[in-house]
């Protein structure tokens, strides 16, 4: 199989990092961009100048551009792009701040939007590509206190899926990554919170409560996963990653049908 050249966002730690791991050690190379770039020093270290270390903050559109390109001239090319920077944000809906808001929307909206912009041209004149957008269970269904979270995936899935349809022509692939609860910093160290307002307090402890309780998945365990997908000749738009996805998903999914279905004579007289 011939040699792939990733660019993957937010390296440092969690999916990004495991997904880098994964791709070096079979023998790929790596654009691996973190905003403080010394969190990649181990990778450069163990796999020497198949890594390219980037300093990027995606929330800057000029920097997006700027990574591309040093990548495309220092490998020649770029085969899979992984939108995978981005953080989670909590808070209640009138918790949330305009900033708060504001952020979790630049980082994770736009700052996706600006490495798809950056890395289409590229892959269109490749004719071939494929950008794997990391979403999440959250791009698909909501629950409390994560609605700017939930904002900001719901759009992200939006833009890839009217994306896939304007770029397949090109041979360009489209792949959402939409994982569960994974033991990853998302939820700890990686997160923001609003400050909360006491009327929330019995939900919020019921949603701790009801986190607790739930099994994280292994962020290494994904790693195959996402290999499989890379080289598959035609990959899905959408991959849940671990177990819970799906059985979360189907009801979910059942009860919207059934309502759309119970209200349709109202709906269908609206025409």
């Amino acid at each position: 199989m011939a040699t792939k050249v990733w660019l993957i966002t937010g390296t440092s730690k969690g999916f990004g990092r495991v997904w880098a791991e994964a791709a070096l050690k079979r023998g790929d190379k790596v654009v691996a961009t973190a905003r403080n770039i010394d969190s990649l020093a181990l990778l450069t270290h163990e796999y020497g100048d198949t890594v390219l270390p980037v300093k990027l903050d995606v929330n800057n559109r000029a920097a997006c551009f700027s990574a591309v390109d040093a990548a495309v001239k220092h490998f020649g090319q770029i085969d899979i792009l992984v939108n995978n920077a981005g953080f989670g944000h909590f808070g209640y809906v009138e918790e949330i701040s305009e900033d708060e808001a504001r952020q979790q929307i630049e980082t994770n909206l736009f700052g996706s939007l600006w490495m798809i912009q950056a890395i289409l041209p590229i892959m269109r004149n490749q004719k071939s590509g494929h950008i794997l957008q990391v979403s999440s269970i959250g791009g698909v269904m909501a629950f409390p206190s994560l609605s700017i979270y939930h904002a900001s995936k719901w759009a992200v899935e939006g833009i890839c899926e009217s994306m896939n349809q304007e770029v397949a022509q090109f041979g360009i692939k489209t792949t959402l990554i939409e994982p569960a609860a994974y033991a990853t910093e998302w939820a700890t160290a990686s997160a923001s919170r609003s400050t909360p307002i006491e009327a929330y307090n019995g939900l919020r402890e019921a949603m701790i409560a009801a986190r607790g309780s739930m099994t994280s998945g292994d962020p290494n365990a994904t790693a195959d996963a996402i290999l499989k997908v890379v080289d598959a000749a035609n990959p899905p738009l959408r991959l849940f990653l671990g177990k819970l996805p799906l059985m979360m998903i189907e009801p979910t999914y059942n009860k919207r049908l059934e309502t759309w279905k119970e209200w349709n004579e109202i709906s269908a007289n609206a025409q």
